[in-house]
C-alpha cells in the first residue's frame, strides 16, 4: 500500500504558483477519466466529449491523499445521469482524494471544463489562495478551495458554493460510481474494503449503493 501524503493546512504564501495540486474527490481521482480533461475525449459511459486543456502532459505525479470534510451526491449530472460529487470543507469526517501535479494553467482548464466554460482562458488565484476559498458563480463546481499545500505548492479543489444539507441528495450512476471507485483502487493507499465502505456511507450513495454492489461494480474492471 503507499503512504498517504500529507497536506499542510496552512496556505501557501506564493499566490502566483506555476504548479498545484489539483486535489480531486470525484471521478477525477480515475488517471483514465482525468485524461480527457487534459487530453480530451469521451471518457466510457459519459455523455459529454471534453476540449481538454491547452498543454496535454498529463500529470507529472498523482499522488493520495484525505481532505478534511465530507464527500457528497446531489444534483444530476447530463454527462452521467445521476448525482455529482461534492466536497463540503466545512464539514467534520474525511474524503479520500487523490492529487495530480498540474500546472497552473491546466488547472485553470480543468476548472473552466468543469464549469462547462471554455479551456483557455486563467483565473485568479489570489483569493483562494489568501482566504481558503474563492466563489466564482453560483454553479455547481464554481467555488474554489485551498486546501492547504503540499511540499511547498497549494492543494487545490473545486466545489458547490452550498452547505452538504442545503440540496437533495442523489445517487450516483454506475459509471461514474465506477470510476471514482475504482480510480481510489488504483491510487493504492486504500484497499477495496475501506474504499466501497467509504463511498457506501456518503449522502446519496447511502441507502441504494451497498457496500457488496460496489464490489460487484469494481470486479470487472480492476
Amino acid at each position: 500500500m503507499k503512504a498517504l501524503a500529507s497536506i499542510d493546512a496552512t496556505l501557501p504564501t506564493d499566490r502566483h504558483p506555476e504548479h498545484v495540486w489539483y486535489t480531486s474527490y470525484g471521478s477525477n481521482v480515475h488517471l483514465d477519466r482525468l485524461a480527457c480533461y487534459i487530453r480530451g475525449g469521451r471518457p466510457a459511459g459519459a455523455g459529454r466529449e471534453y476540449p481538454g486543456c491547452r498543454n496535454p502532459a498529463m500529470p507529472t505525479r498523482s499522488i493520495p491523499v484525505e481532505l478534511t470534510g465530507a464527500l457528497y451526491f446531489a444534483t444530476r449530472s447530463p454527462v452521467w445521469g445521476g448525482g455529482r460529487a461534492f466536497y463540503d470543507p466545512r464539514c467534520g469526517g474525511r474524503v479520500l482524494a487523490r492529487a495530480h501535479l498540474v500546472t497552473a494553467d491546466q488547472f485553470f482548464d480543468i476548472a473552466a471544463q468543469e464549469m462547462y466554460r471554455d479551456p483557455g482562458m486563467d483565473l485568479d488565484l489570489v483569493d483562494v489562495l489568501t482566504n481558503g476559498r474563492a466563489v466564482l458563480g453560483e454553479g455547481r463546481y464554481e467555488t474554489l478551495v485551498c486546501a492547504g499545500q503540499v511540499a511547498g505548492l497549494p492543494a487545490l479543489t473545486f466545489t458547490a458554493p452550498w452547505r452538504m444539507n442545503e440540496v437533495p441528495w442523489v445517487p450516483p450512476s454506475a459509471d461514474y460510481v465506477r470510476f471514482l471507485s475504482s480510480g481510489l483502487v488504483s491510487a493504492g493507499a486504500w484497499d477495496r474494503e475501506a474504499i466501497t465502505s467509504y463511498v457506501a456511507a456518503c449522502p446519496g450513495a447511502r441507502g441504494h449503493w451497498s457496500e457488496m454492489a460496489l464490489i460487484d461494480l469494481l470486479s470487472p474492471d480492476t
